[in-house]
């Protein structure tokens, strides 16, 4: 079954970086457009960041030129490296395969804050 692992998530002052990892196993990685998500307390899920199979990318206005999304097919892992690190970044964050597996995984928490 599909399995998603986020890690990498944690406390920084606002201005910081850090580099969010998630490992999926049960789908076919290679082919899939993989998404970063995150979920702040309060509000509905939004997607953050997308990468095709091919490394085309695509952001939310708020995070274009702070995130940046990869992959590493060989290892099945996508990432999401943020930079410039806000306090309205301050969520959970979460991957997913698209279109949107059930199978959610336990997300990362991000907090930024001073």
């Amino acid at each position: 079954q599909v399995q998603l692992v986020e890690s990498g998530g944690g406390s920084v002052q606002p201005g910081g970086s850090l580099r969010l990892s998630c490992a999926a196993s049960g789908i076919d990685f290679s082919n899939r457009v993989m998404d970063w998500y995150r979920q702040a307390p309060g509000k509905q899920r939004e997607l953050v960041a997308r990468i095709t199979s091919d490394g085309r990318t695509n952001y939310k206005d708020s995070v274009a030129g702070r995130f940046t999304i990869s992959r590493d097919n060989a290892k099945n892992t996508v990432y999401l490296q943020m930079s410039t690190l806000k306090p309205e970044d301050t969520a959970v964050y979460y991957c997913n395969k698209f279109p949107a597996t059930g199978a959610w995984g336990q997300g990362t928490q991000v907090t930024v804050s001073s």
